[in-house]
């Protein structure tokens, strides 16, 4: 009878996404690792993003402390990997701030359209459209026939791949608004 020594890491890791607002300059500062990420919207267009970053295909960077004994063997990010940036925003602006779930299922345009039927600046409204943007890209996820970003992305990297990607979906939708003390 052989025996086989197998070892099975398990190793806790998380993409970051931070966006801070400081309501008194109207300047926003962020700092990102990995595939989650944020748009910021003025007029309808995409004015400023954040950059996805992975080691390779389908492999985001991720905050991660490597088991004992795995050092080396498991990619392992550390804050430091993060893109950081400072960017000047207007009254009116809309930072979308989402996990990769949304990214993979829905094209920048599809977001945009989504984001024109923000007709006003309510709490209501704005968890309308966020619930709705999170729910168009989880019917698109689950859609095999569907030519998502992320399969997309997979046959640019050589990989015969339709469909949307299942995952978790994350959106928050914020707006720039007048300060008040």
């Amino acid at each position: 009878m052989e025996m086989f020594t197998f070892s099975l890491w398990c190793c806790r890791s998380s993409t970051a996404c931070i966006v801070v607002l400081d309501r008194r300059s109207h300047r926003l500062h962020t700092c990102n690792l990995g595939d989650s990420g944020f748009l910021v919207v003025r007029g309808g267009e995409v004015v400023h993003r954040s950059d996805e970053q992975q080691h390779y295909f389908n492999t985001p960077f991720q905050l991660s402390i490597a088991p004992p004994g795995a050092e080396g063997v498991v990619l392992s990010d550390s804050p430091e990997a993060a893109d950081s940036s400072s960017f000047d925003v207007q009254l009116g602006d809309i930072i979308l701030t989402a996990t990769d779930g949304l990214f993979d299922n829905m094209p920048d345009y599809m977001i945009l359209q989504e984001l024109k039927k923000l007709k006003t600046t309510n709490y209501d409204s704005i968890l309308q459209t966020a619930q709705s943007i999170a729910k168009q890209a989880h019917d698109l996820a689950y859609d095999p026939n569907y030519m998502s970003p992320f399969a997309q992305f997979a046959c640019d990297n050589g990989l015969n791949v339709r469909g949307g990607k299942p995952d978790d979906i994350t959106v928050l939708l914020s707006i720039v608004a007048e300060y008040t003390d």
